[in-house]
């Protein structure tokens, strides 16, 4: 069975980034599971494990833009101090989550200055070329459960 929207593909894999630092593996926590067409991947990655089967080894490179996108410096922003939490530890490096308009966003926190904390809107892995080696493990039909719910459910997938 191939790899097509609304199957469940299972898989191990690794990422490394450009300069060949590992980024992400399954090994360790056992494959990911994920139900394909879905959105649930990167849609580079996605659009390459489209039409592979249980078994098939292969690299996939993916360019920034397929990834998490391009680095986008207009995500930059100075926000005032006195916006987080009162006794709130700040640290750069720290991430936290927001509403948007446009729904959740994840920000990083780069630099603090005095009152000032400039915060990052982009994806940490933006800009950055994703390399994955990948073992496809299983390929199967999603249960009408699974797609009610948009998520695969058992090993390697969501647990009730």
């Amino acid at each position: 069975m191939e790899a097509a929207k609304d199957r469940v593909v299972v898989m191990e894999y690794s990422l490394k980034d450009d300069k060949g630092n590992l980024i992400d593996s399954s090994e360790g926590q056992g494959p990911l599971a994920f139900i394909q067409g879905l959105g649930h991947i990167i849609p580079g990655l996605e659009r390459i494990i489209e039409g592979k089967k249980a078994g098939d080894k292969f690299e996939a490179i993916i360019a920034a833009k397929d990834g998490y996108g391009e680095y986008n410096p207009q995500m930059i922003q100075k926000i005032p101090k006195s916006q987080f939490q009162d006794g709130e530890k700040l640290e750069e490096g720290m991430q936290f989550e927001v509403e948007t308009e446009w729904g959740p966003a994840l920000l990083t926190v780069t630099e603090i200055e005095g009152e000032e904390v400039t915060v990052d809107g982009n994806h940490p892995l933006a800009g950055v070329g994703l390399h994955f080696d990948i073992e496809i493990v299983e390929v199967r039909e999603a249960t009408e459960e699974e797609l009610a719910h948009g998520h695969v459910h058992g090993k390697g997938g969501h647990q009730h």
